[in-house]
């Protein structure tokens, strides 16, 4: 009897959950519709706003980011909208506020390479430096060759490949070398101090002047900055169009060699570093007394 009574309370309950279902059936199939609808909305929403970025951005990482993005935005939506649409609304409530949570769960455990994310967004859209531009930052001088939306891929001059997270590169001092198309030539020279300094002025200058990678629109400057131990110290300063650094290694080495060869010419002297020998006492004694006494025992 106990068991008669148990399926029939079964059979209650699945006949209810029928109902149930056949009751919910138009609304579920309305639910199914709308959720097409948008996923199919989504991918034109993704596809149209990519086309639409590509049009302002050069950046096809960013570009495809903003247009998947914009796809998701429009797919949660008809979800959501669908599962209103089926009497679900405390299910959506219910997630959305397990979104939040989980979001913040995620962005506490990922935080640097979020960090690193939005900073390789704000370097492409700002674009403080393109493609084979050589830079300085944190320490590495190189040339770019790929910038990502995590990190930044720079070759060293002596041919190494560093990677740099995005935001120590966005965060930290950045020269960029190639941005103007130009850079100035710092060229340190010493001269003996019997050289006539007028004379050196004039013959520095004339042979700089005829160096052809110079650029001819800008004046070549020299300038006296102090006296060293063993010369008369200047820098002489020069422009050149560069593109790379061989650019600028080609025209310094040009300019010391028109230096060489002129002061040569004109009999203008770039002294060696002098040394001054104390041949005073050494431990107490005199070297002078300890150096023939030193030499007659090597002898004997």
């Amino acid at each position: 009897m106990q068991l008669q009574d148990a399926l029939n309370e079964l059979l209650t309950k699945l006949t209810g959950w029928l109902e149930a279902v056949i009751l919910l059936l138009p609304n579920l199939l309305v639910a199914v519709v709308v959720a097409i609808a948008f996923g199919i909305a989504s991918r034109v929403v993704r596809r149209g706003v990519q086309a639409a970025m590509s049009r302002v951005s050069s950046h096809p990482s960013i570009n495809k980011l903003i247009g998947t993005m914009a796809g998701l935005v429009v797919l949660g939506a008809g979800i959501f909208v669908a599962l209103g649409i089926v009497g679900l609304d405390k299910t959506v409530t219910s997630l959305l506020a397990g979104v939040g949570i989980v979001g913040l769960a995620l962005g506490f455990a990922f935080q640097d390479i979020a960090s690193n994310f939005m900073s390789g967004i704000i370097l492409m859209l700002r674009q403080p430096f393109t493609h084979d531009d050589m830079i300085e930052t944190n320490g590495v001088t190189g040339l770019v060759r790929e910038v990502s939306l995590r990190t930044t891929m720079i070759h060293t001059l002596d041919g190494k490949v560093v990677v740099v997270p995005n935001s120590l590169v966005l965060n930290s001092v950045l020269i960029n070398y190639s941005i103007t198309g130009r850079r100035r030539v710092d060229l340190g020279v010493g001269v003996a101090y019997g050289d006539d300094l007028e004379k050196v002025r004039r013959v520095t200058l004339r042979a700089v002047e005829s160096i052809e990678q110079r650029d001819h629109d800008e004046p070549v400057t020299l300038f006296y900055e102090g006296f060293g131990s063993s010369s008369i110290d200047f820098v002489v300063r020069f422009w050149i169009d560069f593109q790379q650094q061989a650019d600028y290694m080609a025209a310094r080495s040009e300019a010391i060699i028109a230096i060489k060869k002129a002061f040569d010419a004109e009999d203008i002297t770039i002294p060696f570093p002098i040394r001054t020998l104390d041949f005073g006492e050494v431990g107490g004694d005199r070297l002078d007394e300890v150096l023939p006494r030193a030499l007659g025992r090597s002898r004997g």
